[in-house]
């Protein structure tokens, strides 16, 4: 039986590899602003297009390679990073596996220039689909240049699959982020369609999440460090109440690398425990140093994994570090109040014996005489008060009858029988009938939470948030479809900061926001400047509603224009609709039922919940065994 195992050609095998290694084009941007660290640039330089399908480019002035590395760092498993497997325990560099390369030159169009700082002439070498296609010397400024140019040419099966530039992008400045906020001394700059997106100048770090996340992060944040034997801790975290319910603002870096980790995480939110709102999430830029040999990178490629050897430690420290800080800089909570010394009982009155107050009695006091006697009260300054002329109780001049003289011969002189009297039609209602006629579907309240409404068949038990949920979910969905709805002016413009990235989302959202009711008169990279609102939405309600917007479409960017519609609808109905526990008047009341019931899908929420139940009268019945 002749042999049917054989080796894969090296091109197969890198395709398979980078079906791993290169999911998207912002793997492809990690792994070239990774190389370019650790070829110790200080400035590099990333340019998209199309979001990364038509061309990634990454410019470092870093070391530079020679000829034959430029040529050798195509191949599969070549690294400058490691020479033998213990190395992997005291890694000081981005990358080790010397799989990203290669997976990148198999699935796109590479090409690359580099010059090393002591050699004139640099290289120009262009690779396709695997293959050199030409290697030449050129004159080059010192660093390296990696140019990628359609990615997935020739897996179209997985070109296919990557969601629109949008959603990508917003992958790209993902990773970006990451790697500049782990290296704040090296000048990153990053360019999308020929508009330059962030420039961030050599800086410290606490510079360098400001220039990343906006000038108003700054007052946000509260500084933490803590050194032990198994871990140094340096960096920030957010002051609980500008906690946001996405987790956009959350960074754990160990040795300078990104990486997630839940376990982590649970140790940051054991230490706000009670500082937060319910489903709000607190931000963190967390710098952890530890020795290279107590820790694991080596367990997935994108290398965001990470093993400790002693996990319950880093937890405990983490979390008393996180907590002390608060406490430190009054963010937290402390029984230490401070004490107003006024209160304080002076030294002299220590020895001295407490003595029973003098009550003074007036034994003249009579409170039904028709005169009181004048009282004079000394004062502390010597004086004193007379009170008694002036408060003279007023005799009557007159009896009570004197009121009435007069009245009986001027009632003598009326005729009885010439006084009118209004009609008895007069004296009824002044509404017709028919208004006032009490309805015979009356609704009630029950719990602040359900309306009860009778119907010939029984009873219908409504859900108030969800039915109201379904009401302006449709309103919205028609006024960004079909109709524009009304806006409410604002005498005074309504300035809104956001960080760069979330002002790109909200810059996409303008137009279909602007249907619902909004009116945007400014967007800069970090401010939104509105002069109208929709009706029913307070300018204190605007910041949570556009934050949570912009959380919903950074979770799941939708791709089509019908899901972006559903997207901003659900949301804005979502925080607008009548909560549990509020009060309803009955005509609140009807009108939340009437215009349930003239919904296209009045049966369930936006969110595929039942909105109403309707108990029949046999219900009833078999509930008193009937």
């Amino acid at each position: 039986m002749s042999s049917i195992i054989q080796l894969l050609p090296d091109h197969v095998a890198n395709q398979i590899a980078a079906g791993e290694v290169v999911q998207r084009p912002a793997s492809v941007v990690k792994e070239l602003v990774e190389n370019a660290v650790d070829a110790g640039a200080t400035m590099i330089q990333l340019i998209v297009k199309d979001a990364g399908k038509t061309l990634i480019q990454v410019i470092d002035n870093g070391k530079g390679m020679s000829d034959a590395d430029a040529k050798l760092c195509f191949e599969r498993h070549a690294t400058s990073k490691i020479r033998q497997a213990e190395d992997l325990f005291s890694l000081h560099t981005k990358g080790f596996r010397g799989e990203a390369l290669a997976s990148i030159a198999a699935i796109a169009h590479v090409e690359l220039k580099t010059r090393q700082e002591h050699e004139e002439l640099g290289t120009h070498l262009i690779i396709e689909g695997s293959k050199f296609v030409s290697q030449d010397v050129a004159v080059l400024p010192k660093g390296t240049s990696f140019l990628v140019k359609n990615l997935f040419f020739n897996i179209p099966a997985r070109r296919n699959f990557l969601k629109s530039d949008t959603v990508e992008f917003r992958h790209i400045v993902d990773d970006f982020e990451r790697v500049a906020l782990a290296h704040p001394n090296i000048h990153f700059i990053l360019m999308h369609n020929g508009s330059e997106m962030f420039n961030l100048p050599s800086s410290n770090t606490r510079q360098r999440i400001v220039n990343v996340f906006g000038g108003k992060t700054n007052e946000k944040l509260v500084p933490i460090s803590e050194s032990t034997e198994i871990v140094e801790i340096q960096g920030f975290v957010g002051k609980p109440e500008f906690s946001k319910k996405s987790r956009n603002e959350q960074f754990f870096f160990v040795n300078n690398r990104f990486i997630k980790s839940p376990y982590l995480h649970h140790a940051i939110m054991a230490a706000f425990e009670g500082l937060l709102k319910d489903g709000n999430q607190p931000s963190y830029f967390l710098f952890l140093d530890v020795p290279p040999h107590s820790i694991d990178i080596n367990i997935h490629p994108t290398k965001t994994e990470i093993k400790f050897d002693d996990e319950q430690a880093m937890y405990a420290i983490l979390r008393s570090a996180v907590k002390h800080s608060l406490g430190q800089f009054n963010v937290a909570p402390i029984l230490d109040f401070e004490r107003d010394s006024a209160l304080d009982i002076p030294y002299d009155y220590k020895d001295k014996e407490s003595e029973t107050p003098l009550i003074q009695v007036d034994t003249n006091f009579n409170p039904f005489a028709e005169e009181k006697p004048s009282k004079s009260f000394s004062s502390s300054s010597g004086g004193s008060y007379s009170f008694g002329g002036s408060y003279k109780k007023q005799e009557s001049s007159a009896s009570w009858e004197s009121l009435y003289v007069g009245l009986s011969s001027a009632a003598d002189e009326v005729d009885v029988n010439e006084i009118q009297f209004e009609s008895e039609e007069v004296t009824g209602s002044l509404f017709e009938e028919s208004t006032t006629e009490i309805s015979s579907n009356k609704t009630y309240q029950i719990q602040k939470k359900y309306i009860v409404s009778p119907i010939k068949s029984g009873l219908l038990l409504i859900h108030q948030e969800r039915a109201h949920q379904r009401v302006l979910y449709e309103q919205f969905f028609v006024n960004i479809t079909v109709q524009e709805a009304a806006s409410q002016q604002l005498l005074f413009p309504l300035e809104l900061h956001f960080t760069p990235s979330e002002m790109m989302i909200l810059k996409e959202l303008k137009e279909s926001l602007e249907k619902t009711g909004f009116v945007f008169s400014a967007m800069t990279t970090e401010i939104a400047m509105m002069t109208g609102l929709p009706v029913n939405l307070s300018d204190k309600e605007v910041q949570a509603l556009l934050e949570e917007l912009i959380n919903n479409f950074n979770e799941s960017i939708p791709d089509s224009g019908f899901s972006q519609t559903d997207k901003i609808a659900q949301t804005m109905c979502k925080n607008l609709a009548v909560k549990t526990g509020n009060y309803l008047s009955e005509k609140e009341q009807e009108g939340i039922v009437n215009s349930l019931f003239a919904c296209k899908e009045p049966n369930v929420s936006p969110f595929n919940k039942p909105t109403f139940v309707t108990i029949g009268m046999e219900d009833l019945d078999k509930l008193f065994a009937l």
